[in-house]
């Protein structure tokens, strides 16, 4: 074997590293992206489980306002279905409609001081906010795992691997512009 079969083999088994080192690199980037929307998910599945109790909760107050009960009710619906359906565009959308009608229980429920002191209204309203926060960090951290991903299978050398497994890209979980505007506290309490 001469000096160039060697060298020959040496580069090739170089390269072949390197292309099992991209490879794992990526499919460490897919699961990154799949475990932070676990995280979510598993979060979106305990408000799920606590919203009809709220709900539950503000309805003993027979003067509480239905159509507000009524809208979380539905856009809880729609939570679930993009959440089963792991539709992250739907997901975005569906989140905000349900934030909005959450907090629009919260603002209703301060003409209802008797709401206000129900201990159980309390403890579920902060388990809601806690809920709430934590979705919003996971939320932050599956973007930027989605975000990682899409560049990788962008970058050279990483896009000629991605492209010869098939990794694809992760869309972003975004929000409507309703969503980011600032809150109108005069609707809220008016």
């Amino acid at each position: 074997m001469g000096l160039e079969s060697i060298l020959f083999l040496g580069a090739a088994l170089v390269i072949f590293v390197y292309g099992i080192m991209l490879y794992n690199g990526l499919v460490q980037v897919k699961h990154a992206v799949a475990r932070a929307w676990a995280n979510i998910d598993v979060l979106l599945k305990q408000r799920h489980d606590e919203l009809p109790k709220l709900v539950e909760t503000c309805k003993q107050y027979k003067q509480f306002e239905q159509a507000t009960l009524a809208r979380v009710v539905a856009a809880r619906s729609q939570v679930q279905a993009a959440r089963e359906r792991q539709d992250v565009q739907a997901l975005g959308q569906a989140e905000g409609a349900l934030r909005a009608g959450v907090g629009q229980i919260f603002a209703v429920a301060e003409s209802y001081p008797e709401l206000k002191a129900n201990e159980s209204f309390m403890q579920l309203q902060g388990r809601i906010t806690s809920l709430e926060d934590a979705i919003a960090d996971r939320r932050e951290l599956y973007n930027e795992a989605a975000n990682i991903n899409n560049v990788r299978i962008e970058q050279f050398p990483d896009l000629i691997i991605a492209q010869a497994f098939r990794f694809d890209a992760k869309p972003l979980l975004e929000f409507s512009s309703a969503e980011k505007a600032d809150v109108d506290m005069k609707a809220l309490f008016g």
